[in-house]
């Protein structure tokens, strides 16, 4: 969170958003004004629109949606995306998913480039609009960001988007992977399927896949607090400390840029309802915009994009027992040497799973990569099952 800033909860955006987006849409004036700068008006300020709107997205893709729907949950936001920036012009950012366009109007007053992937056609007749104001500042997208390369033969139709066409597009090209970020991207990701959604860009990026083809994108994204509590787990943690840790912590530079009550955004829920998920283990009262920077040595050592498929099955079949012991989960791989390797490695012969730290996983995978005794083959079967589940 902001220093020295109160979240805005129920006595801020909350109270501005009690009545749904719809109220708020309604509520503008004919120009919506920033910081000097008139932008055309939204044109779903009917009622009878926005709610044909919120049945049509219902009916679609049953995905609750979040939004940005408060000038000022904007402005924090993009003092958040700039944090870390260094002089000079702004960069391209990628927001998927704008909705109302609320954050949009503000990263474009502030200077950035933006480009705006949307799925839904009524907010895509809005963006278009201000596009068409703007002298090539920003750019909109017929897409959804996480139906990105499907494994699908033929030509994509939208909202189904090919990361290729998408960064041509943009005029983004593919650099080392220990060059500079290439691109930011922003969204808030989904509440329905948010595990295998953070799954699918982990195993892109492991294995230099989709957008990680292009480098090093940095992801920041609003998560669930739960999700937020899992990526940044530490070991002995059993119920918490999973493979997802292991491979975030190890994968990517984490940074907590803020965090905002679940009441400061509106939603497409016909009655304005906040569908807040339930947890019992961890707290779940915040959305946490989380800052993802793929790590510039990952991919030192043994790990490569070409292996990192295994690797990230071996951690997974790792925490399918959490507490058990890392020389019998060896002996089960048919190690028979798993003491002389545990000793080089100087890792404890009675260390737990849930024990080990990233660090341990990768030295351990790479270990293996140089043993005799030990077949990738072991997890293939694992791997095809999974990719045809993380593509669904």
């Amino acid at each position: 969170m902001l220093a020295g800033r109160a979240p805005l909860g129920a006595a801020g955006c909350g109270r501005l958003l009690a009545a749904g987006l719809r109220a708020l849409l309604c509520g503008l004036s004919p120009c919506w004004v920033t910081a000097g700068r008139q932008y055309p008006a939204l044109r779903v300020a009917e009622p009878a629109k926005e709610k044909r709107l919120v049945r049509k997205e219902q009916r679609s893709s049953l995905v609750v949606r979040r939004f940005i729907a408060c000038p000022q949950l904007a402005r924090t936001v993009w003092r958040c995306l700039q944090r870390g920036a260094g002089p000079g012009p702004q960069p391209l950012l990628l927001e998927f998913a704008p909705g109302p366009g609320i954050l949009t109007r503000t990263l474009l007053d502030a200077g950035f480039r933006v480009v705006a992937l949307e799925s839904n056609s009524d907010f895509l007749t809005d963006l278009k609009s201000l596009e068409n104001s703007l002298d090539g500042q920003l750019k909109v997208i017929h897409g959804d960001f996480f139906r990105m390369d499907p494994l699908t033969k033929g030509t994509l139709k939208p909202p189904a988007v090919s990361s290729d066409r998408l960064f041509e597009t943009m005029g983004v090209v593919a650099v080392p992977w220990r060059a500079d970020v290439p691109l930011k991207i922003f969204g808030i990701v989904p509440q329905q399927l948010e595990r295998n959604r953070l799954w699918r860009l982990l195993f892109a990026m492991y294995e230099c896949s989709s957008i990680y083809r292009y480098g090093r994108i940095e992801l920041n994204l609003f998560i669930s607090e739960k999700e937020y509590t899992i990526l940044t787990a530490k070991p002995g943690k059993s119920k918490i400390y999973q493979a997802l840790t292991v491979l975030a912590q190890l994968g990517y530079e984490i940074e907590l840029l803020h965090k905002e009550p679940w009441s400061s955004f509106a939603t497409n829920l016909k009655n304005g309802g906040l569908a807040v998920p339930k947890t019992v283990q961890v707290p779940n009262d915040h959305l946490c915009l989380v800052r993802l920077t793929p790590q510039q040595n990952l991919f030192t050592g043994g790990l490569k994009p070409s292996n990192a498929s295994t690797f990230i099955f071996m951690v997974k079949q790792s925490f399918a027992k959490p507490k058990s012991k890392l020389t019998d989960r060896l002996n089960s791989w048919s190690l028979d040497n798993s003491d002389t390797l545990l000793k080089a490695l100087e890792i404890p012969k009675n260390a737990a799973m849930c024990n080990l730290y990233p660090e341990d996983y990768k030295r351990l995978f790479e270990a293996l990569q140089n043993s005799d005794m030990f077949a990738e083959t072991l997890f293939h079967d694992e791997v095809l099952a999974s990719t045809r589940i993380m593509n669904l």
